[in-house]
């Protein structure tokens, strides 16, 4: 028997109602995605364990970059460290310190004075928690921003005198601490306590003594920052941290666009010291900051910033380039060398970008990338 026909108004509502459901079902879902997605890692004795289907190589060694806070992280951002064979990232929150003699340090763990997401608790532990889901370990590196006075880098903190001293200490113990908690409970696999407070170092037992408060509270590697030129041989408490950490920008050349043969010929000075310092403390060495900017003149100052407003300046790959070959070859093959974070990595940085990031200090996307790459593969 037929059944009389559905009129076509009838239908067409049926059909609507149909989409209607699928397009709500589907905003829930993106809903609840991206709600799980914003959520922090729970904390857990076993954080730090890497993936198993990523495990660091088995030669330990910190193949690292220094990882630019962005308002965002994805796990497409990861993808290029991966295949670039880095095993780790340095995260870098800031204090604050109003003026190198000014002995109070302002700490900011949500979305700080510079508005990067990247640089508050928050997307510190959800941007390792990433990074850990890639096989990819986090070095936490807390800095300190003189915000105007005198100085402008942590190596001009210098107190007027012992009682400002005492009480910076208490300042940025507190500004440490933080960070050591907050490390611990999001299961980072390293701290830097400091890093170029060239004039502090003197203050052996009060380094010493946040060293111990900080190991009360977190169980990961410890190391400190020290700058190339004296200050790492100055340090007194290499014994207490786990591995040595170097800022290694030494200048390698007089002249623009050196040769290989000239670099490494330049870094035997530095690497008599560095491996004198090795064999009296014996402690890993390793540089907590390393990279060349892509001009001609990469080896005179490495730690000088190109020019913000030579947009028209050629840049220089090959001098770059050349630059990183002759830093891995001299110090990769050494047993005690543990690594190095490459200064520095833009997530997302796409390789047509502007004029002023192409002469920076970031290998992406240009041959010194590929050398690092090769190196870590090894």
């Amino acid at each position: 028997m037929l059944l009389p026909a559905m009129p076509s108004s009838a239908v067409a509502f049926r059909r609507w109602r149909l989409v209607f459901l699928v397009l709500l079902l589907a905003v829930v879902a993106v809903a609840v995605w991206w709600r799980w997605c914003q959520l922090p890692p729970q904390p857990t004795n076993s954080a730090r364990a890497p993936s198993s289907t990523s495990l660091p190589r088995a030669d330990n060694r910190l193949r690292g970059v220094s990882w630019v806070a962005g308002d965002s992280v994805s796990s497409l951002d990861l993808e290029p460290l991966v295949r670039a064979h880095v095993t780790w990232i340095a995260q870098t929150p800031f204090g604050w310190q109003a003026g190198a003699a000014t002995p109070e340090i302002q700490l900011h763990t949500g979305v700080g004075h510079r508005g990067y997401w990247g640089e508050s608790d928050r997307g510190l532990t959800l941007t390792s928690q990433r990074a850990r889901q890639r096989g990819i370990r986090t070095l936490l590196k807390p800095h300190l921003w003189l915000r105007g006075g005198s100085g402008t880098w942590p190596g001009d903190v210098k107190m007027n005198s012992e009682v400002d001293w005492q009480r910076w200490f208490a300042s940025y113990s507190v500004f440490m601490l933080h960070y050591a908690r907050l490390a611990e409970t999001s299961g980072m696999e390293a701290l830097c306590i400091g890093t170029e407070l060239q004039h502090s170092v003197g203050h052996e037992a009060e380094w010493r003594a946040l060293i111990a408060q900080v190991r009360a509270v977190y169980h990961g590697q410890l190391t400190y920052a020290a700058n190339w030129n004296a200050e790492f041989e100055q340090v007194r408490f290499w014994d207490a941290l786990d591995f040595i950490g170097i800022q290694a920008y030494f200048p390698l050349s007089a002249t623009e666009r050196p040769t290989k043969a000239a670099l490494l010929k330049a870094w035997q000075e530095p690497l008599r010291r560095i491996a004198a310092l090795q064999r009296k403390v014996k402690k890993p060495v390793v540089f907590t900051e390393i990279g060349y900017k892509t001009t001609p003149d990469a080896a005179i100052e490495p730690w000088s910033w190109p020019d913000r407003t030579a947009v028209l300046t050629t840049p220089d790959e090959t001098t770059q380039a050349t630059c990183y070959a002759a830093m891995f070859e001299t110090f990769w093959p050494r047993k005690w060398f543990q690594g190095l974070f490459v200064w520095k990595w833009y997530p997302g940085l796409q390789p047509a970008g502007s004029a002023r990031r192409h002469l920076d200090f970031t290998p992406q996307h240009k041959p010194a990338e590929r050398v690092m790459a090769a190196w870590f593969a090894k």
